[in-house]
């Protein structure tokens, strides 16, 4: 009997790989912590459809592979071109693998200050933003027309500002309960991707990359990122989330030329006035803002989103 489909997409790989490297540059210490994802494409139809295994590339080896490349890649502190030296060595080790896609979340280690100095080999978690990466190699058209779509970005920034945010003239109707106010604190957990044009006259081969890492200056990108999603918030007399989203991923645009397009998710991390009335205490919680003592909620929360992409 025939079957009643046909396999129309597949891709597989390994996930939640993570490693930590090491970099002694004498007694001048590096260090990034990695949790990668890699996940393959390409002339691998016969092991879904045969239960043919030749084909296959073990999720094991691509375990190894991301390894051994956190001991031998010179990109390994570097997550991007971390990313495209793995993204590339798939799709050209494996005649049969046309497509890699690399995600890699780079977990925060910053230096420990002692006595106003950063210290050669000692760090703090400081936090719990977190660094993006997100990669798609593409050789269909071949090793020597490769090309890649690369993502940088950043999540889990939480920010929170105790003025200069204002909630008014919204939309109002029947169902409306929410009370229009000039002055609330804004807080919320930010996540941000960024579309890298990568340099249109550079062949993608291993072989460029450190040009290529030379004209993107991916270090210097994403401080100026970060800087610019900061100073926003901070700066900015907000009168709603979206304005504020916007206006922080034009200035990104402004700040980082090489960037296509750049898109943020902001989730309201709610902090509600408490009614301290029934005991004689003025909490300041109307219209004007003012107040001082916050009950912290988690859910429901507001969700925005937004693109802004170069013109």
């Amino acid at each position: 009997m025939s079957e009643p489909g046909y396999l129309s997409a597949a891709r597989y790989g390994k996930d939640l790989v993570k490693v930590c490297r090491v970099v002694r540059d004498g007694t001048q210490h590096h260090v990034v912590e990695y949790v990668i994802r890699v996940l393959l494409e390409g002339e691998i139809e016969t092991s879904y459809t045969e239960a043919d295994n030749s084909v296959v590339v073990a999720t094991d080896t691509m375990k190894n592979t991301c390894h051994v490349f956190a001991k031998t890649s010179p990109h390994v502190l570097d997550p991007p071109m971390f990313a495209l030296h793995l993204g590339l060595h798939f799709v050209n080790k494996y005649d049969h693998i046309k497509k890699s896609f690399i995600d890699i979340i780079s977990l925060k280690w910053s230096r420990i200050s002692v006595d106003g100095q950063p210290h050669k080999w000692s760090f703090v978690r400081d936090g719990d933003e977190k660094g993006l990466v997100e990669l798609a190699v593409d050789a269909t058209k071949g090793v020597d027309a490769v090309t890649a779509d690369l993502k940088v970005g950043l999540k889990d920034l939480l920010v929170l500002k105790t003025g200069g945010s204002s909630f008014e003239k919204f939309h109002r109707d029947e169902f409306t309960t929410l009370p229009e106010v000039a002055d609330r604190l804004f807080s919320t957990s930010v996540a941000l991707t960024a579309t890298v044009t990568l340099p249109p006259n550079t062949p993608l081969t291993i072989d460029n990359l450190t040009s290529i890492a030379k004209e993107l200056d991916f270090p210097t990108m994403t401080s100026l990122i970060r800087k610019d999603v900061l100073d926003t918030f901070a700066t900015d007399e907000s009168a709603s989330v979206q304005a504020t989203l916007y206006l922080t991923l034009q200035n990104i645009l402004k700040s980082c030329p090489a960037i296509k397009d750049a898109s943020m998710a902001l989730p309201n991390k709610h902090y509600i006035a408490i009614n301290l009335k029934p005991f004689g205490l003025d909490n300041g919680s109307t219209y004007e803002g003012g107040a001082e003592v916050f009950h912290p909620t988690a859910d429901p929360s507001g969700l925005i989103t937004a693109t802004v992409t170069r013109k």
